[in-house]
């Protein structure tokens, strides 16, 4: 969605903003331009015309072989210069691995960017049945993952009011359950749980609990996730995984505060 109309040219960045967010998230396998310009609902010959002046910039690459594209070089140099203010997965992936170990499910870090939540670390727990919802560089609308729904729950009022007016499209899209009136009361309670919880309403039988982490000036920026099979978070062993995670967050929410991120 185009959020800046007024601003001059603001339609063709927010065009190539979109294209290069789903080339960054099909990763080295790529997408055709047909894909993409479906993806972005953009003509093809749109598409193709925006692609053409990002690889100009080196921002995509196209393989001569299969056509696709795919992430370019500069991305990585303005990914490696971004990394020391944005990125916390150095001071994080210890947390993660702890996240896992303990409960036995998959743990994630996912990070707000913009109306998204982006994976940006997987480790695997030791339980042999596991979900495959997320992995590194999956991305959601907030509200929607577990993480997403912690980020939201933690946003100030009129943010998740702006949120719901930007997108009337999340009951469509990924089903009723998703409708602003049962999402708000899963936000009303996430806030009072402290951790959200998705009881398989992205895969069926596959369950997800989230905990924000916050900057240090208190602004949810990132999240904790565990995610597993439905008779792993019945409400014998839920309570338990909720404290375990909400103390991993709190200690990655006090590295964050330490780090002055």
């Amino acid at each position: 969605m185009d959020t800046a109309p007024s601003v001059p040219g603001a339609q063709s960045v927010a065009r190539a903003a979109r294209l290069l967010r789903l080339v960054t998230t099909a990763g080295e396998e790529g997408l055709a331009v047909a894909d993409l310009a479906r993806s972005a609902e953009l003509t093809r010959p749109t598409a193709h015309r925006l692609l053409t002046a990002l690889r100009h910039e080196g921002l995509v690459d196209q393989d001569e072989r299969t056509g696709r594209w795919m992430p370019g070089p500069e991305l990585y140099l303005m990914g490696t210069v971004a990394a020391s203010r944005y990125d916390i997965t150095g001071i994080a992936r210890d947390i993660v691995r702890s996240l896992a170990v303990r409960t036995e499910e998959s743990a994630f870090l996912s990070v707000r960017r913009g109306d998204e939540t982006v994976c940006l670390l997987r480790e695997e727990g030791s339980f042999p049945i596991r979900s495959f919802v997320l992995s590194e560089g999956v991305r959601f609308p907030l509200g929607v993952a577990s993480a997403g729904l912690a980020i939201l729950a933690f946003l100030p009022p009129h943010d998740v009011d702006a949120y719901f007016d930007r997108h009337p499209e999340l009951p469509e899209r990924w089903g009723a359950s998703h409708g602003e009136q049962r999402l708000r009361a899963r936000l009303r309670d996430t806030q009072s749980r402290g951790y959200a919880l998705n009881p398989g309403l992205i895969v069926e039988g596959s369950y997800g609990l989230g905990a924000a982490v916050f900057t240090r000036e208190g602004h949810p920026q990132w999240a904790l996730s565990l995610t597993g099979v439905e008779f792993r978070f019945g409400p014998e062993r839920l309570p338990e995984l909720g404290r375990t995670l909400l103390a991993h967050a709190h200690q990655l929410t006090t590295r964050v505060g330490a780090a002055g991120r």
